[in-house]
């Protein structure tokens, strides 16, 4: 949890960030690794920019965080460099509390707006959009009236990566999304074992909910890890178990159940979030059937 916001006469600096005594500081960094592939370039604050202006603000970076202090008028920040992607891009945002005196949309094509991030709340473990092949990948932060501005400030971290495979189901596509507490069809549970972050064999060992973050944290009890294309959780072989955290968002209700499960989904700055959570019994009968019709996007080894 962010600490309360205290105006400073220089802004603060944490590593990889870079500031001209202006309001937006911005740092970049990857997993273990420095991934900002160009220098950061600062934007003025509320307190020195036009009423009415829209600042404009190229990031190369991979992953990192944005801080808008003192917000007024507008910013428009374009991710992964001015050029668009030939391939479709996910971006996911989360909010830095307390955020306060901003929103944060996502710019479609032609100019239309899609709300990622205001005041208030927010949606568990944040907001992820997808833009589409040479669409360009742009935020656009609107600042909120507010009479005093000088105590307001909005931070947010974001991460943005391809998306190889625009067929994933809704839940692939981010967090808070409507579709992320629905169950999965059998074709979405045999897409998700080839395709997810992690493919974790296991029990639910218990449920802890948070009201303040709106997230439930679901203890499991690993089994064995199918699959995980980062290092989430350590290697285990069938013979042995370890207790791991995967979170969902509290209005999907989550609760304690009996049997073995495969746990199946993503990871967001660096936590596990469920995806596609089928009993062990009801993945294997739509695996056992697509294969013998060879209609199995992968191979999954389950014993």
């Amino acid at each position: 949890m962010a600490a309360p916001f205290t105006p400073l006469q220089e802004p603060r600096l944490a590593r990889g960030q870079s500031s001209d005594n202006h309001g937006v500081l911005l740092g970049g960094r990857g997993a273990g690794a420095p991934r900002l592939s160009a220098p950061s370039r600062p934007v003025p604050s509320g307190l020195t920019q036009e009423p009415g202006s829209v600042g404009q603000l190229a990031l190369a970076c991979a992953e990192g965080a944005v801080e808008w202090l003192y917000p007024a008028g507008a910013l428009r920040l374009t991710l992964g460099g001015p050029d668009p992607s030939a391939r479709p891009s996910i971006a996911c945002l989360r909010l830095v509390r307390p955020f306060a005196g901003a929103q944060v949309f996502a710019e479609r094509a032609g100019g239309a707006l899609e709300l990622l991030l205001a005041e208030g709340p927010g949606p568990a473990g944040g907001r992820c959009v997808r833009w589409g092949p040479r669409e360009r990948r742009a935020l656009f932060l609107q600042a909120t009236p507010h009479r005093d501005i000088s105590r307001r400030v909005a931070a947010f971290r974001f991460e943005l990566r391809e998306d190889g495979r625009p067929e994933l189901p809704p839940q692939a596509h981010g967090l808070g999304v409507d579709g992320a507490c629905r169950p999965c069809s059998d074709a979405e549970l045999l897409l998700a074992a080839c395709t997810s972050d992690f493919v974790i064999h296991g029990i639910i060992h218990g449920v802890a909910h948070d009201v303040d973050l709106q997230e439930s944290v679901i203890t499991v009890m690993a089994a064995r890890v199918l699959r995980q294309t980062l290092p989430l959780f350590g290697r285990r072989g069938s013979g042995e178990q370890g207790l791991t955290s995967i979170r969902t968002p509290l209005r999907c209700g989550v609760r304690p159940g009996p049997g073995t499960f495969l746990f199946m989904g993503w990871s967001r700055f660096g936590e596990a979030w469920l995806g596609c959570a089928p009993r062990l019994q009801e993945f294997r009968r739509a695996y056992e059937a697509a294969r013998a019709a060879h209609l199995h996007p992968c191979e999954v080894a389950l014993h």
